[in-house]
């Protein structure tokens, strides 16, 4: 099972599960901890190969799919008896939360997607064929370093471009390749994501220098009636650690309007 830590507050309290990006862990969801556990109950995991989840028989495996991913995360809550839950993701994470909601929509109360990734730009397409080509001759790290550079470009984006190469050097070259396999998933799959409208409320938090990114969510949350766009001033991908104070306060204003809406209900 994967590693997980949590912070409960009460049994009748609704949980938040935070799922981290391709190269990160548990850990960036630091500045997001405090205030999310004073309302909710809240679990943190670290996804195969991560953080505290790399001593598994994963290594076993010569690739990965999104699907395994999000029924290693449904182990985790069944483990736990958690039978729904309102789901945090960043960048990659979006996608492995999404998808989850596709195949498990009951165990979702909604989503709140950072820097999410619904649609592959040329920009993005020629990043992924750069990588593939060259995947197994390339120090994985350079690569990671290069994809970081691009996604997070501007001098504000340094703090969260250097924190997730940090995270990424927790990884080694073989584990990079196997996540670096799920690319080739990902257009059928995204495709997918924005021809099924989902009854989950969703909200997208995104950068508006973003630009690898946003436009497809701003395209996308036009034909979604129940997603959300918050959009933060001056700032990249990795949104809840450039802009903390904003990610907390739009994301848990959205959860407690879903409260006030499921109260007026009844």
């Amino acid at each position: 099972m994967l590693h997980y830590s949590t912070y409960e507050i009460g049994p009748n309290y609704e949980w938040v599960t935070f799922i981290h990006g391709a190269g990160g862990s548990s850990s960036i969801w630091f500045r997001q901890i405090k205030e999310f556990s004073k309302l909710y109950n809240i679990l943190l995991i670290d996804l195969r190969g991560h953080g505290k989840s790399k001593e598994h028989n994963y290594r076993l495996l010569n690739s990965y799919s999104f699907d395994q991913i999000g029924d290693d995360i449904i182990e985790v809550l069944d483990h736990l008896n958690i039978a729904a839950t309102h789901f945090v993701g960043i960048s990659m994470g979006s996608i492995i939360i999404r998808e989850i909601t596709d195949r498990h929509p009951r165990r979702v109360r909604s989503l709140i997607m950072g820097g999410a990734i619904m649609d592959m730009d040329w920009k993005s397409k020629i990043l992924m064929w750069f990588g593939m080509m060259f995947k197994s001759i390339i120090p994985y790290m350079l690569l990671y370093r290069m994809y970081a550079l691009i996604i997070l470009p501007r001098r504000t984006h340094r703090d969260s471009r250097q924190l997730f190469i940090r995270e990424a050097k927790k990884l080694d070259q073989k584990e990079f390749l196997r996540w670096f396999s799920l690319t080739t998933q990902l257009n059928s799959l995204l495709h997918q994501f924005r021809e099924n409208v989902i009854a989950s409320p969703t909200l997208y938090i995104m950068g508006d220098e973003d630009h690898m990114f946003l436009p497809a969510v701003s395209k996308l949350v036009e034909n979604h009636e129940n997603a959300q766009l918050c959009v933060l001033r001056q700032c990249g991908h990795v949104v809840n650690i450039q802009r903390p104070k904003e990610f907390n306060a739009n994301a848990l204003s959205f959860l407690v309007s879903l409260k006030s809406k499921l109260i007026k209900s009844h």
